[in-house]
């Protein structure tokens, strides 16, 4: 069997490759464009594995996404490919578009071409598996509002969120009108090893490795709920194999956190692991101007997906958290380039509301 995963050189994308060569015995081909966030030494040895082919190619590129269906003939697909940071997508949403929604509409067109010409088996057993985020219901304007779930109406308040919002509904629209077996899975924020620095916690860490000030947004008292990366691949990986057409799988931890919680907690981290002669690191948090149309609370009921899926969140957030900043302590060689020649830690998304 042979699976199709775009975006697998990603944060998550990188997880699920991990995941699915060491516990399966299948063919992954990544497609991947290698963005600037895009970590090839994530996959670490499994990089040159044989089961493992890296197709360089942009989503939106229609002929060479047909040629990557038509060579090596995938019996699933996982995409996860996608622009993913909210404030880039201030700054910038043009490429979430381009990414997000014709880059999705290209891959369906390719997998439906494809699977229009299986028969029998492989045209029953074909699945597309497209990954989003909580972040399409919009927000929660309260800690007693209930969760979301599969059956919650989308509200998408952001470029970011309004772009996977309109690739969920694609997807599903391939399903209703063409009979293309696909399924949607959402999920909660995501933290672990090898996540680009410009995301909440690594951007935090290594911040206050270097004594830089900690930008907390507003008053820092917007809730997210949290998940291992690790958690939500093994998630995605059941999700391939089990998922059903049609279908919605809500992926969450249930453990949410205000984002001031997030940051003393690596604080208090640091300070054990790594101690600072000048003194514990709450002293470099700063508040900062909010981020435009800041949405106050996500989270996500995940029984539904827990129950058809077999599967439930292993990592608690603290344990988590402290196994993420020590991985950063020991791989300085990873991100200290990154920092100097890609992305220094400056503010993104700094538009005006």
């Amino acid at each position: 069997m042979t699976l199709l995963i775009t975006g697998g050189l990603g944060f998550i994308g990188s997880a699920v490759v991990r995941r699915l060569l060491s516990t399966t015995d299948e063919v992954v081909v990544n497609l991947d464009c290698r963005t600037y966030a895009a970590s090839p030494e994530s996959l670490g040895a499994w990089l040159g594995h044989p089961r493992h082919v890296h197709l360089e190619a942009d989503i939106c590129d229609a002929a060479a996404v047909r040629a990557a269906f038509a060579q090596h003939r995938p019996s699933r697909v996982m995409h996860l490919a996608a622009e993913s940071h909210v404030d880039r997508s201030i700054d910038g949403p043009a490429a979430f578009i381009r990414t997000n929604v014709v880059g999705t509409q290209v891959l369906l067109e390719a997998a439906r071409e494809y699977w229009s010409a299986l028969d029998g088996p492989a045209k029953d057993a074909f699945r597309f598996h497209h990954v989003s985020t909580d972040e399409v219901f919009g927000s929660l304007d309260s800690r007693d509002d209930k969760p979301f779930d599969e059956h919650t109406r989308y509200d998408p308040r952001s470029p970011y969120s309004a772009s996977k919002a309109a690739s969920d509904h694609l997807v599903r629209a391939w399903q209703h009108t063409y009979g293309l077996p696909t399924f949607v899975s959402n999920t909660t924020n995501n933290y672990g090893p090898w996540q680009f620095p410009e995301k909440l916690i690594p951007l935090v860490t290594l911040n206050a490795l270097e004594g830089r000030p900690l930008p907390v947004y507003g008053d820092g008292s917007n809730i997210r709920d949290w998940i291992h990366v690790e958690d939500h691949a093994e998630a995605l990986c059941l999700a391939l194999f089990r998922g059903q057409p049609g279908a919605t799988y809500c992926l969450g931890p249930r453990q949410e956190r205000t984002n001031l919680e997030v940051v003393r907690a690596i604080c208090a981290t640091l300070d054990r692991l790594r101690p600072d002669p000048a003194g514990p690191r709450e002293r470099l948090i700063t508040f900062v101007r909010d981020r435009p149309g800041h949405d106050f609370r996500y989270a996500m009921d995940p029984s539904g997906a827990e129950a058809a899926l077999g599967w439930r969140a292993k990592h608690d957030f603290e344990s988590g958290l402290a196994q993420t900043i020590a991985w950063y302590l020991d791989n300085e060689a990873w991100w200290r380039p990154i920092r100097e020649k890609r992305y220094a830690g400056q503010r993104l998304g700094g538009v005006a509301a």
